[in-house]
């Protein structure tokens, strides 16, 4: 790596599963703790050597403290399941009390442990109903019941769980449907209320394991049809993971649990 993403040494690093109770399930998010601001150079490479879908890092110096996420190739405006991992890890480190209140590019977001769950307060930003882009069909693989988007994410329903766990969509043709990615959902049987996968490979993600952030999406849309004030949301990947939500007025509160899986100290400069 050249100089130009040379960064601070030592800085303490966490691997954390979120949206679960057990380690090796979720989505596990890298979470760097700064004692200052860093290159967006060197934050991303940081994020390219762990190699998960979002890694989260906190600036110890700000108040509020600030946070960013990167995927191994760009910056988001905003990210879920790190979020709930970053607030995970202020609050098991003492950096934070049961509250913790982070700036971000999409304005403040709160973190509040209850118990062994944190909920996280995120911006709605719900799909409004668009028509579908073409070759839709062929990239997922099925056919839509509804079509949405907000200004990041594509928004798909189709007709049932089993159809949503059966896609294998062309990632290639989705890439190109909307800046950051396409949450698919579904209504779910049993004990969930709604099944969802996640599939954003325009920022590097070909598939993540649990979005928090999708649920600004599609949230207020199911909570209506199914005439509910929360909603249990289950992410139907390979690795799975369970979200508690509940739509307010212009924000959608996101519970779930997390767990730390590996702690750590970034050695040398990148």
């Amino acid at each position: 790596m050249n100089g130009a993403a040379a960064g601070p040494s030592g800085v303490p690093v966490y691997v954390v599963d979120a949206f679960t109770a057990r380690p090796f399930a979720g989505n596990p998010a890298g979470v760097c703790l700064l004692d200052a601001p860093a290159s967006e150079a060197w934050m991303t490479a940081v994020a390219a050597e762990l190699r998960h879908s979002e890694t989260a890092f906190v600036d110890r110096s700000a108040e509020p403290l600030g946070l960013r996420w990167f995927t191994p190739t760009v910056e988001v405006a905003l990210c879920g399941h790190a979020t709930l991992a970053a607030a995970h890890v202020c609050v098991e480190t003492g950096i934070a009390g049961a509250e913790v209140v982070f700036a971000t590019r999409s304005g403040p977001i709160t973190a509040r442990r209850d118990g062994a769950r944190i909920g996280l307060t995120l911006p709605a930003d719900p799909a409004r109903p668009v028509p579908a882009p073409a070759g839709l069909v062929a990239a997922l693989g099925a056919s839509p019941t509804w079509v949405g988007r907000n200004a990041e994410d594509l928004a798909v329903e189709v007709a049932d769980a089993a159809t949503l766990e059966r896609l294998t969509p062309d990632l290639a043709a989705l890439a190109a449907m909307a800046p950051r990615g396409v949450v698919v959902s579904a209504p779910d049987e049993g004990v969930h209320d709604v099944a969802v996968r996640f599939f954003a490979p325009a920022v590097g993600v070909p598939e993540d394991p649990v979005t928090g952030s999708a649920q600004c999406a599609i949230a207020h849309r199911w909570a209506m049809r199914l005439g509910r004030d929360r909603i249990a949301v289950r992410q139907a990947s390979a690795r799975g993971g369970l979200l508690d939500v509940g739509p307010g007025r212009g924000v959608v509160e996101v519970v779930g649990s997390a767990v730390t899986v590996l702690a750590g100290h970034l050695l040398g400069e990148a």
